[in-house]
């Protein structure tokens, strides 16, 4: 078995209940068969490691690798020409409400051969991977129909065949109401929607479940219905909900014990001690915010009070937030919702990995999964302070530079 050995460096374990950020200055860490063996101050380094061959790391920050755990980077096109039609004044729902936003989405990816899907996403997942990540959560729900979701599911998998991370899908058929089924979305659930989610489970194409419960999207019982399949399939959900309403949609998955809520700008208190109750993560999208020039903040004094652990992700998507930087995720987390640059970096680590319901990672502590970053910073701090600066000196998967 190959053990690895780093040494010379600061550790932001990002462990709870400790120290801010975690932090062991001078510090030592070692990894074997892909997970940590041991952590902590280098005098304390056990003697059985202490003749392996180590990896000066010359002073520099140690992390646990990044998490993105919200993103739609497989799609077909671009919506540029929204981002125009936004700026001269119309909104998101406007613009979705005129033939665009999601559904224009949905035409150019239907087009897109796997291939195309998997080539255009990689250029994505090569910023993301700049930046220390590790682990990409992608999303379906371009595709609206059976053939569609399924080829953008078995896309995302396939990225993880072309680069050296970890890759997990969430199934968004229900995340808009397809043209061809304009004013019947209660028939495009029960013959798209629930179809398309039992065919992917049968390929083995999902993670989880997740769904757009909003005015534009399904209500909180449509919602539900897809939730009842996905509970009965054994499979964790998530939810978009209350970015431009309050629908109750974080109370409705809240009720299913789901991972997470996502954007959550218009959630209330009510809604945050469900989520508090259920043992939820609030997943926290800066990028769709700024992109869209909104002014209702999320909860986040609410969720520090309750409890709520709060994870950050860029939100990758060709309308609401054309992002691909981690980095800039937590520093808009901190500087448009007042995060600490602690609770920026616990969002894409530890409570990231929390709301992918992937327990070994996030931390740096003995028998968590070896994926790190190595910064040339002088503290944590730094990564969510600089703007459009990339410090990342290595990243290191499963122990292995």
């Amino acid at each position: 078995m190959s053990i690895a050995l780093f040494q010379n460096c600061t550790l932001a374990t990002m462990t709870a209940d400790s120290a801010p950020y975690g932090l062991i200055h001078d510090a030592a860490l070692v990894a074997a068969a892909g997970h940590i063996l041991w952590a902590g101050p280098r005098a304390d380094l056990p003697a059985r490691f202490a003749t392996l061959p180590a990896h000066d790391l010359g002073g520099r920050l140690m992390t646990p690798a990044l998490i993105d755990c919200h993103t739609h980077i497989v799609h077909g096109g671009n919506r540029a020409s929204e981002f125009e039609m936004r700026l001269q004044g119309a909104t998101y729902e406007e613009v979705a409400r005129a033939g665009g936003g999601i559904v224009s989405t949905v035409t150019a990816t239907r087009t897109a051969t796997e291939a195309e899907l998997v080539a255009s996403a990689l250029p994505r997942v090569d910023a993301m991977i700049a930046e220390g990540v590790a682990v990409i959560e992608v999303k379906s729900g371009y595709g609206l129909d059976t053939e569609t979701e399924l080829r953008m599911l078995r896309a995302a998998r396939a990225i993880g065949q072309h680069r050296d991370v970890t890759i997990r899908t969430s199934f968004l058929g229900a995340h808009a109401v397809p043209a061809d089924y304009a004013g019947r979305a209660d028939a495009y659930i029960d013959t798209v929607a629930i179809p398309a989610l039992q065919a992917a489970h049968a390929e083995g194409l999902v993670d989880a479940v997740d769904g757009f419960c909003e005015g534009i999207a399904f209500d909180p019982a449509q919602i539900a219905r897809v939730f009842d399949v996905a509970r009965d399939l054994g499979l964790p959900m998530k939810l978009h909900a209350e970015q431009l309403s309050n629908l109750g949609g974080t109370k409705l998955a809240a009720s299913y014990g789901a991972l997470s809520a996502d954007h959550i700008e218009y959630l209330d208190e009510e809604g945050v001690v469900a989520m508090a109750r259920a043992g939820m993560t609030a997943v926290i999208l800066p990028g769709a915010f700024y992109t869209l020039n909104e002014t209702k903040k999320p909860p986040i004094a609410l969720l520090r009070e309750h409890g709520v652990p709060m994870a950050v992700s860029t939100d990758a998507n060709p309308g609401s937030s054309p992002m691909t930087s981690p980095l800039l995720a937590m520093n808009m987390a901190c500087t448009l919702f007042r995060l600490t640059p602690e609770e920026a970096l616990a969002g894409a680590t530890r409570n990231a990995a929390r709301a992918l319901g992937m327990i070994d990672r996030g931390t740096l502590a003995p028998g968590q999964r070896a994926d790190l970053a190595v910064w040339d910073v002088a503290h944590p701090a730094e990564l969510a302070y600089r703007i459009g600066f990339n410090p990342l000196y290595k990243r290191i998967i499963g122990g292995t530079l």
